[in-house]
């Protein structure tokens, strides 16, 4: 198992800003910073002032397309033509852009072209001056040298231009307001915007034939479009969310898809996990069809884990494929759910027992949703995070150990950092066993506990009575003490695993159950357990703190016996 190493996150602490106060301004960009926007937006102005303040060179892009054509921007236009023009303008970008960093005031046109953003993606950190039109005209009008202006209304031809670019514009890494302020008033926004800007965390999740991204970081859902537009077929959405999730984070997602161009088409259901089922996904599926969407649509999962599986699996049927994004809006679908691309529903007989892998384009993992949640939604996500050091990381589990309490309460920077050492932990497990088709381990080990806490949330009809994130903490509870009456690990380990458990305020015994359960009902519910083979019970046990596998030769009999005395009726 690949090992995980942890890293404490300071960017953007209020450490780091006392320090920055005490030892002058922070060091200069280490990325060129590449302004974007309309004719007239003050892009070459702004961006004098902004490099001179952080000690960076200028390159305004039009300039350089001049000095090496010999001709005015409007010569090439008039005896090239503009397409010559868009060729050279791309070449001379990517060129500085590969340069040290510096300050590059773009053409109106240049961000239009996909090259040119995608460069600017991988190299660059871009900034949109957003103007409001009036200004623009009144800035543009009267001016010689324009080509998309000659002998034509300034006031049309721009109003067609933000109709056309503002939606790709809006792709930018930060977005800054203008008015008609003096320019070194602009310049102070801007540079505060740019020091402000925190680049989101990046996990990939590398696959056999894909790849996608994990982004991890605050106020993802307000920039949701800018981050997937590219990776996406079309600008259409279906978005998927429960109605307590759509009251507090549709708005935002609505507007960060709408700024760059997504028309959106909504399917909300019912709260809980009653909506991981046929009916709710019925519901989706003809909100979605009767939207009118294509094979360009894409579906948005936003939510916890019960609509990120509902989501995946609709947009893994409906037009037999289309793409999808999960915006998970809990800790445990942060950690958990929304990676790997598992999707589905629950059945009367059992949970996910109905489903289909279908990979997410990007996971888009919010940090500041996190801390509105819960004590028991953020403690319920933390058993996922301990888990995972308990399959195959004893440095993640001794991590829990010592920051358990700061991340149960939701201090940001741990919230961030476990998120990202527990995505980090799962993708690789993912890339290394997709499809789950290992059965020695691989991919089936993410199940440790789950054979036991599957048993409990059908025994409560997923109810709520039991959050997933519970079930699995007294999941693993049993699991390492069936593995210490097993001989496996010694009963140390397994009493510091329940101890840890009850510590975080999780069900470490079968006390915190509303009411008792039955051994034998607990049991033939795990023989429905999707992962039984050849008609035997599959369990995922332990030999110490990292090192899970799993075990098909567990006798029926030890378990009936742990959940005995563990206080089960029989």
């Amino acid at each position: 198992m690949k090992t995980v190493t942890m890293k404490r996150c300071t960017a953007g602490s209020t450490e780091g800003s006392a320090q920055a106060a005490a030892h002058g301004p922070p060091p200069p960009p280490a990325r060129p910073i590449l302004l974007i926007g309309l004719m007239g937006a003050g892009k070459s102005a702004i961006g004098k002032r902004l490099a001179a303040r952080l000690g960076l060179g200028f390159h305004d892009a039009d300039a350089e397309i001049e000095q090496a054509a010999g001709m005015t921007v409007a010569e090439i236009f008039a005896r090239l033509g503009e397409a010559a023009f868009r060729d050279g303008e791309r070449r001379v970008i990517a060129r500085l852009l590969a340069g040290p960093p510096m300050v590059i005031a773009a053409g109106g046109g240049a961000f239009m072209d996909a090259a040119t953003r995608a460069v600017a993606r991988r190299h660059a950190t871009t900034i949109w001056l957003r103007v409001p039109l009036p200004i623009l005209v009144r800035r543009v009008s009267g001016r010689e040298g324009r080509p998309l202006l000659a002998g034509k209304d300034p006031a049309a031809v721009l109003s067609r231009l933000s109709q056309l670019r503002n939606p790709i514009y809006a792709e930018a890494d930060i977005i800054v307001d203008c008015t008609d302020e003096p320019a070194d008033g602009t310049t102070s926004r801007v540079q505060a915007a740019l020091a402000q800007h925190t680049p989101p965390q990046r996990v990939p999740v590398e696959l056999d034939a894909r790849r996608y991204e994990v982004l991890i970081g605050p106020g993802l859902i307000g920039r949701a479009g800018a981050h997937a537009a590219s990776l996406l077929r079309g600008r259409r959405a279906v978005l998927v969310a429960d109605r307590t999730v759509a009251g507090l984070c549709l708005p935002a997602l609505r507007q960060g898809l709408a700024e760059t161009g997504f028309e959106c088409i909504e399917a909300i259901v019912p709260a809980g996990e009653a909506s991981k089922s046929l009916p709710a996904l019925e519901q989706v599926l003809r909100a979605a069809l009767s939207g009118g969407i294509d094979r360009r649509t894409a579906v948005f999962g936003i939510g916890g884990g019960v609509v990120g599986d509902l989501a995946g699996f609709a947009a893994a049927v409906l037009l037999r494929g289309l793409d999808f994004v999960q915006v998970p809006t809990t800790l445990l679908a942060q950690v958990d759910s929304s990676v790997g691309g598992k999707t589905g529903i629950n059945m009367p007989e059992g949970k996910n027992l109905v489903g289909a892998f279908h990979q997410p384009k990007l996971v888009l993992a919010d940090t500041l949703v996190l801390a509105s949640l819960p004590r028991r939604e953020l403690a319920a996500g933390y058993a996922e995070i301990f888990k995972a050091g308990l399959i195959g990381d004893p440095a993640l589990a001794r991590w829990c150990e010592a920051n358990a309490p700061r991340l149960l309460a939701a201090d940001p920077a741990t919230l961030a950092e476990a998120v990202a050492a527990a995505v980090a932990f799962k993708a690789a497990v993912v890339a290394a066993d997709e499809f789950e088709r290992d059965p020695e381990g691989g991919r089936a080990l993410l199940n440790l506990g789950h054979t036991f806490a599957h048993a409990f949330e059908a025994e409560f009809a997923f109810d709520g009575t039991l959050l997933h994130g519970e079930a699995v903490a007294l999941g693993l509870c049993l699991a390492f003490a069936l593995s210490a009456r097993l001989g496996l690990c010694s009963e140390g380990v397994a009493a510091w695993v329940q101890a840890h458990i009850a510590a975080a305020g999780l069900p470490a015994t079968l006390a915190f159950l509303p009411r008792p359960v039955s051994a034998a009902r607990l049991i033939g519910h795990m023989r429905k357990d999707k992962k039984v083979r050849d008609g035997r019970m599959v369990f995922i046990l332990a030999r110490g703190i990292g090192q899970a596998f799993v075990a098909t030769d567990v006798e029926e009999q030890a378990v009936r016996a742990l959940l005995l005395d563990e206080g089960c009726t029989d």
